[in-house]
C-alpha cells in the first residue's frame, strides 16, 4: 500500500515461466490500483518504478 509521502508500495509479483534465461508473470499492487502482466524482469523492475514517486513529484493524497 502507498503511504502518503512515503515513497513506499506493496506489490504481489507471481512468477509464473521462466523462459529465455528470464521470469514472466504477473504483478499486482496491493492497494487494489491495478494488475499488470511482465514479459521479462525488465519488464518487471520497470513496472515497479512507475508506481513509485520519482523525485520531485507531488503524491497526491485519495
Amino acid at each position: 500500500m502507498a503511504q502518503a509521502g512515503s515513497g513506499r508500495a506493496t506489490f504481489v509479483v507471481k512468477i509464473l515461466n521462466t523462459q529465455n534465461a528470464t521470469w514472466q508473470g504477473t504483478i499486482d499492487w496491493m492497494d487494489g490500483r491495478r494488475s499488470e502482466a511482465f514479459r521479462s524482469a525488465l519488464e518487471l523492475i520497470k513496472l515497479i518504478d512507475s508506481a513509485l514517486p520519482q523525485e520531485g513529484e507531488v503524491e497526491k493524497e485519495a
